[in-house]
């Protein structure tokens, strides 16, 4: 799709301006309700489906398919990213009126750094086709991985801080309380940053690991720059309230990892056979409806397979005590 400089600032505008909106009733730290949540939710789905429908319009089908089958992917990791983020906040101890603007800067900041992660995946693959062998194999073996941690008897419940974040609190003198939403203080003369900055920073620079998987694999349903920038803005603006609406629900998707494994590899083997066609040799490709068909399907199992099970472990809670009396 060619897409040509004013469209490019003019999207940038538009996404800026409803980051904006969505900063201006947010701005006073509150609790957030799940009817909040959940009717931001909806307006971010909203403008997300309009989107891909205006790309119906103006481009046809093939860019608005890969639109969806990236912003669905991109979505789905976003909420396995979640789990993530609840440890953040349990770990820094974010008091919860605090915790949607501690969201909102966090996604802000990793979305400026997907973008950097964009524009060079797009430069890399615009140059080297066979970077496509790299980001396959690369997706397959997160797949892998993901399946191993979900098997795994006894899973990572505590958030450990990375390198960069300890970097910071070793540079810089922090204080030991929140001051609200204030990031830098005065105390005895100096200059202080509050733990408000620290959990700022410990979201969006985790996000950079996110994007490793999550690049490639939007990557491996197109390549078209400016799909994976918009589809991944969507997916990402409407983290924050997401985070709200299904934070309890987190728990109850067991099965989630299992889903996201499939995806991943599903993609890496795509873009593996994209890179041998590239190359020359004859081997079917996979389209972009069947990709998308594919995607939602494991997302809908997944998800129904892990209701069904969470509700036999409550039931057989609910009955042990019974059985004991």
């Amino acid at each position: 799709m060619d897409v040509s400089l004013t469209m490019w600032v003019l999207t940038v505008v538009v996404l800026s301006a409803l980051i904006a909106v969505d900063f201006f009733f947010g701005r006073k730290p509150h609790e957030v309700t799940l009817r909040e949540a959940g009717t931001w939710t909806v307006i971010w789905v909203v403008l997300a489906v309009l989107f891909g429908l205006g790309l119906l319009l103006v481009e046809g089908g093939t860019p608005s398919g890969e639109f969806f089958a990236g912003y669905v992917t991109e979505k789905s990791l976003s909420v396995d990213n979640l789990f993530v983020f609840v440890l953040i906040m349990t770990k820094f101890a974010v008091p919860t009126q605090y915790q949607a603007r501690v969201l909102m800067v966090g996604v802000l900041i990793a979305l400026v750094l997907r973008a950097g992660f964009i524009a060079a995946g797009a430069a890399l693959i615009a140059s080297f086709s066979w970077v496509f062998y790299i980001f396959g194999a690369f997706l397959i073996w997160t797949a892998w991985k993901l399946i191993k941690e979900a098997r795994a008897e006894e899973p990572e419940e505590e958030y450990e801080e990375n390198r960069f974040l300890k970097m910071v609190e070793r540079r810089f003198p922090a204080t030991d309380r929140y001051h609200g939403t204030r990031l830098f203080v005065r105390e005895n003369g100096r200059r202080l940053i509050t733990p408000m900055l620290i959990v700022m920073l410990a979201i969006g620079s985790t996000d950079i690991l996110f994007a490793l998987d999550s690049i490639p694999a939007i990557f491996g349903l197109t390549e078209d720059a400016y799909i994976v920038f918009t589809a991944n803005a969507f997916a990402l603006m409407g983290l924050r309230q997401l985070y709200f609406l299904i934070g309890g629900l987190l728990e109850k998707l067991v099965h989630l990892s299992y889903g996201l494994s499939v995806i991943l590899g599903f993609i890496g083997v795509k873009l593996v056979l994209h890179a041998l066609h590239e190359s020359g040799v004859h081997t079917p490709e996979i389209s972009t409806p069947v990709s998308l068909g594919v995607i939602c399907a494991v997302l809908v199992v997944t998800t129904a397979t892990s209701l069904y099970a969470t509700r036999g472990e409550r039931r057989a809670d609910a009955a042990a005590p019974d059985a004991r009396g």
